[in-house]
C-alpha cells in the first residue's frame, strides 16, 4: 500500500463542500495508515470560474474540467462522486474501469438496473467501492448497532422512521434538478427514504416486501433562469415559464423484514417547521431505541429488565471513548455535529482502501437499497404489496 492516498472530487456544491471538509479534517484527527492528498477537483466546464474558486476555498490542489481525463489521471487513487444522481452511474463505472477506488454519494443511482451495472463494474475492476450514507457514521447510530448485536434489544418487532423536511413548500420555489425525475430518479423518496432504508437494513435486516404510496402536491413550478441545485443552494432566479414536477413530494410505505419485524417509513419535503428531522424508533422484546438527527449525539434506550417503577427511556450521550469514532475528537460531553458523520465516512473508506476493514455501506448495499426504492414505486403504481427483488 502506497503511503499516500491521492483523492479527486467531482462536484463542489452542497455535498461537495461536506465531503471536502471531511477529506480536509480526517487526517488531522484520526490515526491513518496513509497520508491523504486532496489532489484535484472536477466540475462542469460551464462553471470553470466557480470550480477554481471552490478548489481554492475547499482545499483542492488542482482543477480538471475534463471528466474523461479526470478519471484516467495517474495522480489519483480514489474518486469521490458528489454530483446529480443521474451522473453517478456513468461516472462511477468510468472511474472503476480506470482502476480508481470510488466513494459515491447516495442514492447509488436512479434505478436498480444502473445500480447493478455499477456494482458489476466495481467487482470486475477489483476496486474498493463505498456509498456515502453518512448517518451510519453517527456515533449514536453505530452504538445502537452495537447494542442490537449484543442482544440488549432482543427480538426486534417494530421499526418506524420518518425523514421530514419543508424546503419546497413555497409553490414559487423553482424547478431545481432534485424535482426532475430524469436527473434525480425520485424526490423525497430517493433523497430521504434512501437514508432511512439504509438505516433500517443496517439496524434491523433485509426488507422483503413493501406497500407504498407517493404524492406530488405541487404539480408545476417556475423554471430556473439560472442554474441552482436546490437544498443548500442560494441562486434561485426563475423565469416566467412553468415546468412539470416529475418526482414525489412525499412517499410513505410499510415494510416486512426477513426476520419477522414490521416497519413504517415516511419521507416528505412538506412537513412545515421540520428542517431536517430524521428520526427512527426500534421496539424489541427486551427494549427499545430512539434516535433523532436533530439531537444526533443522544440515543434513547429503554431496558425492559429495569425494575418496576424505574422503567423508562434513558438518554445516552454518545460522546465518550467507548462510543464509535469518539476517541478521535473531544472530551466526554463535548458534542460533535452533522459534518463529522462525513469525516467518519471517509475515514472508513480510507481504512478499507488500506485493507484494514471492509467498507460499509458499499455498492452492494446501494443495490439492495435501490431494489427497495424501486419496489416502493412499483407498489405505489400497482396499489399492492410488492416483493423486493435485488
Amino acid at each position: 500500500m502506497a503511503k499516500r492516498l491521492r483523492v479527486g472530487l467531482i462536484g463542489f456544491k452542497f455535498m461537495g463542500k461536506a465531503h471536502s471538509n471531511a477529506w480536509r479534517q480526517v487526517q488531522r484527527f484520526f490515526d491513518l495508515p496513509v497520508e491523504v492528498e486532496m489532489r484535484a477537483l472536477c466540475g462542469p466546464p460551464a462553471e470553470a470560474a466557480e470550480a477554481h474558486a471552490a478548489a481554492k476555498t475547499l482545499g483542492w490542489a488542482d482543477v480538471d474540467l475534463d471528466f474523461k481525463n479526470f478519471v484516467r489521471r495517474g495522480d489519483l487513487d480514489l474518486i469521490d462522486i458528489c454530483t446529480d444522481n443521474f451522473l453517478h452511474a456513468p461516472m462511477g463505472i468510468a472511474a472503476a474501469q480506470a482502476g480508481k477506488h470510488v466513494l459515491c454519494e447516495k442514492p447509488l443511482t436512479t434505478s436498480l438496473a444502473e445500480a447493478k451495472r455499477m456494482l458489476a463494474a466495481a467487482r470486475k475492476a477489483g476496486i474498493v467501492h463505498g456509498l456515502s450514507h453518512n448517518y451510519r457514521a453517527a456515533p449514536a447510530v453505530a452504538y445502537a448497532r452495537e447494542l442490537i448485536d449484543r442482544g440488549l434489544i432482543g427480538k426486534i418487532y417494530h421499526w418506524r422512521a420518518v425523514y421530514l423536511q419543508d424546503w419546497i413548500m413555497d409553490p414559487n420555489f423553482p424547478l431545481v434538478w432534485r424535482l426532475v425525475k430524469s436527473r434525480a430518479g425520485s424526490g423525497a423518496h430517493g433523497d430521504l427514504n434512501a437514508h432511512v432504508i439504509d438505516l433500517a437494513r443496517y439496524l434491523v435486516g433485509e426488507i422483503t416486501q413493501v406497500n407504498g404510496l407517493m404524492e406530488t402536491f405541487i404539480k408545476e413550478r417556475p423554471l430556473l433562469a439560472e442554474a441552482g441545485g436546490g437544498l443548500g443552494e442560494t441562486r434561485r432566479k426563475t423565469a416566467q415559464k412553468m415546468g412539470r414536477v416529475t418526482v414525489d413530494d412525499a412517499t410513505l410505505f410499510m415494510a416486512r423484514f426477513a426476520n419477522g419485524a414490521v416497519g413504517s417509513f415516511e419521507a416528505t419535503r412538506f412537513a412545515g417547521g421540520r428542517r431536517n428531522y430524521n428520526c427512527f424508533e426500534l421496539n424489541g422484546s427486551k427494549g427499545s431505541l430512539v434516535w433523532n438527527l436533530e439531537r444526533m449525539n443522544e440515543l434513547q434506550y429503554y431496558n425492559a429488565d429495569d425494575p418496576a417503577g424505574q422503567q423508562g427511556f434513558r438518554t445516552i450521550n454518545a460522546t465518550e471513548p467507548p462510543h464509535p469514532f469518539i476517541k478521535a475528537w473531544w472530551p466526554a460531553g463535548h458534542i460533535i455535529g452533522w459534518e463529522h458523520t462525513f469525516t467518519h465516512t471517509v475515514y472508513k473508506m480510507i481504512m478499507a482502501v488500506a485493507g484494514k476493514k471492509k467498507m460499509s455501506p458499499d455498492w452492494q448495499d446501494g443495490v439492495k437499497n435501490q431494489a427497495i426504492l424501486d419496489a416502493v414505486e412499483a407498489s405505489a403504481k400497482s396499489g399492492r404489496w410488492e416483493k423486493v427483488k435485488a
